[in-house]
């Protein structure tokens, strides 16, 4: 008997490839953090190696299913290395600088758009409600295939996900702001950071604004979040005179999906922070400012 897999085989064996991306923007979106997602995409991948894949009718479903019980299990265990963090921990940022057409499988792939503010939000709720909520909101899961996941009925799951919206929105996230407002608002914000005027900054900024910033002990960053216009209008203007002299500069590019802001060596191109903004009504709401240089090694250079 030959030992070739069967024409019914073949596509289960190559069905991970296939679906590795998705599989890992449900793992970032779920930890919030590209490199656990990496271990996980390997842990699932030695269980997909061990499966028994020719039993296996939607290899999707299995995998995601896989990788949802991996991600719960790091959840629980990250969440005491976060509170033992240095300071404020914040997500690994995705940076990009040309804003190409996704196609409908792409954007399938990736599900919504999340955005760092979001992320940083879906901290403060409990693993299975995260699951729930990343699973049904961001990838449009059904309740079964999630609770087959989490070892819980479809209500359960349907209650975990209902939960969790209602901590997001009393968590402080707003309304998504129109893209064109959000990017005239960070375009102002980046004109009086690079002017420096703290009049200026004043004008840009919410009243209430929240200033969030991630150094994880190596460089050197607010151990809790700025809260108010002047608090953070000054901090900004300090930080502008230590930070921005004639080697580095500040550019646009797209964190998280959305329009943001990186600093940059002008010799090399090598990112040294990348800053995502929420905002409303034309004024800076949340800032999100990443200097940890162990999350930021995934972030392309600035192409000069």
């Amino acid at each position: 008997m030959s030992d070739a897999p069967s024409a019914a085989a073949a596509p289960a064996q190559n069905a991970f490839e296939t679906n590795r991306r998705y599989l890992g923007s449900v793992a970032y979106r779920l930890l919030g953090s590209f490199s656990d997602a990496e271990d996980v995409l390997q842990d699932a991948w030695l269980r997909w190696q061990s499966a028994d894949r020719t039993a296996v009718a939607d290899p999707r479903a299995f995998l995601t299913t896989v990788v949802t019980r991996l991600c719960y299990d790091q959840l629980g265990s990250a969440r005491a290395r976060r509170e033992a963090y240095y300071g404020e921990w914040l997500p690994e940022p995705s940076v990009s600088y040309a804003e190409a057409g996704a196609s409908p499988a792409e954007l399938a792939e990736r599900g919504e758009s999340v955005s760092l503010a979001l992320l940083a939000v879906l901290e403060q709720l409990t693993p299975a409600e995260r699951a729930a909520f990343v699973l049904h909101d961001v990838f449009a899961v059904g309740f079964d295939e999630i609770a087959a996941s989490l070892d819980r009925t479809p209500d359960a799951t349907r209650q975990l996900a209902s939960r969790a919206r209602r901590r997001v929105k009393d968590g402080g996230r707003r309304a998504a702001a129109d893209p064109a407002e959000h990017r005239q608002a960070v375009e102002a914000f980046a004109a009086a950071v690079t002017r420096g005027d703290l009049q200026d900054l004043m004008t840009v900024l919410d009243p209430d604004v929240v200033w969030h910033s991630d150094g994880g002990g190596i460089v050197r960053a607010g151990v809790r979040p700025i809260l108010g216009s002047e608090k953070v209008a000054r901090l900004v203007a300090g930080l502008v005179a230590k930070w921005f002299t004639d080697a580095y500069a500040l550019g646009g590019a797209l964190v998280n999906g959305e329009p943001g802001l990186v600093w940059y060596e002008k010799a090399t191109g090598a990112v040294a922070g990348v800053i995502a903004l929420t905002t409303a009504g034309g004024r800076v709401t949340e800032a999100y400012v990443m200097v940890n240089p162990e999350k930021l090694g995934r972030v392309t250079p600035v192409e000069l």
